[in-house]
């Protein structure tokens, strides 16, 4: 029953085809998914908000600003250091989803978060399951030959990356010797240590270009199975509410812009929610393989989730009891969980990962269908929610209860 209703909800959504960011295909999914919630019984609120969802086109001005200034540093070297110095400072601040330079020059597109928290502060701790409702875009960048290369660098190297990160360490690793130049030095190993770098970016805007071009894919497991699985856990916690928390949703818009819905809730209601005593559990990509809990993530550098979520996951792993692995995982991306992060929220992101695959199987592309899902897959992701929520909820209820009997100690001394 469970695995139907899931399927079903991966169906509905995907049935809204070309839901890129800022879109009416968007806006009336997040509008059919308040419409459910509000049936299930949960009220739901829908709130408008502004993005600029052309994060390719603003990478790659972010890489053609510093491979121009890269090209240049030989003639004019103060201002080709200050265009990759720009370049770097602002491809930072964006994806770290703080503040946005470059960005704001794009023109703004209106998208909608769909959550179920009421107005005005919680009396009781809160978590908050979140995903994102968008589709994402295709791209040569993420053909079966590129993931490949991805899933074989995963394995035989020790750090995490990512193409992001390539070509934003790339504009990084440019600012020490445009950095010499600067200084009046001119020896010809300058320009042989900026080749490579410049190289990369090069590439990197002709791939940025084309996803810009390309067409959204069907967005199943990126991200409808983490809606999916939001909502299933959703619906398993108000089977059996916890007594000393609540737990809320929210479905935001945009996720595909390095979650800009979700950076636009979080900076509206961080007055109301108490970093004390709120929870993020964010769902990205859940839709095959096994359930894996972020330890960090990040799309420029990593950042560490909060490490008192991925204990429980560790202890629910430990327990045991399932016939899959629970296991940690890092990587170079970014979800909804780490948007709360770089907040200062309490967050962990899950994901679900097939052994030996790094990158999703069908990831950004037009194979990334309902039909390639597996429905279990994303219960056992909303399941390990389910799972962090009751252990978080007793831990809640022992301290409250250690509080109450310290209270008369404490009179009585």
């Amino acid at each position: 029953m469970n695995e139907a209703m899931i399927r079903a909800d991966v169906e509905r959504l995907c049935a809204f085809e070309g839901r890129l960011a800022g879109t009416d295909s968007e806006r009336r999914a997040s509008s059919d998914l308040a419409r459910g919630l509000a049936a299930a019984g949960r009220r739901a609120r829908v709130e408008s908000t502004y993005v600029q969802p052309q994060w390719a086109i603003v990478h790659l001005l972010h890489c053609a600003m510093a491979a121009i200034g890269s090209m240049i540093a030989g003639a004019l070297a103060p201002v080709g250091f200050a265009l990759v110095l720009v370049a770097a400072t602002s491809a930072y601040l964006d994806l770290s989803a703080r503040h946005y330079l470059l960005r704001r020059v794009l023109f703004r597109r209106a998208s909608q978060n769909v959550h179920t928290l009421p107005q005005g502060k919680s009396e009781k701790p809160v978590v908050i399951l979140c995903a994102n409702v968008d589709a994402a875009r295709t791209g040569a960048a993420y053909n079966r030959l590129p993931a490949a290369l991805r899933n074989w660098a995963a394995k035989r190297f020790p750090i995490v990356t990512s193409p992001t990160r390539i070509w934003f360490w790339s504009i990084a690793l440019l600012l020490p010797p445009l950095g010499a130049r600067m200084a009046g030095l001119e020896p010809t190993w300058l320009a042989a240590l900026q080749l490579p770098q410049t190289l990369i970016l090069i590439g990197a805007c002709f791939l940025l270009g084309e996803i810009a071009l390309s067409p959204a894919s069907p967005g199943a497991d990126a991200n409808a199975s983490g809606t999916a699985a939001a909502l299933a856990a959703l619906r398993r916690v108000d089977a059996d509410p916890p007594r000393h928390l609540r737990v809320e949703v929210v479905l935001a818009g945009a996720g595909e812009t390095t979650m800009q819905g979700m950076r636009a809730f979080v900076r509206r209601h961080r007055g109301e929610l108490d970093r004390a005593r709120t929870w993020f559990i964010s769902f990205e990509s859940v839709g095959r393989g096994d359930p894996r809990y972020l330890r960090s993530q990040g799309l420029a550098v990593s950042m560490p989730m909060d490490p008192e979520l991925a204990g429980l996951c560790e202890a629910l792993a430990e327990a045991g009891g399932t016939d899959h692995a629970i296991e940690p995982w890092r990587d170079g991306g970014v979800s909804a969980a780490c948007v709360a992060r770089a907040y200062g929220y309490r967050a962990l992101p899950i994901t679900c990962r097939e052994p030996g695959r790094a990158v999703p199987e069908h990831d950004h592309t037009p194979r990334d269908v309902p039909e390639s899902l597996d429905p279990a897959a994303i219960e056992r992701a909303g399941i390990l929610a389910e799972g962090v929520i009751r252990l978080l909820d007793r831990e809640l209820g022992r301290s409250q209860a250690t509080r109450r009997a310290d209270g008369p100690q404490a009179a009585a001394a």
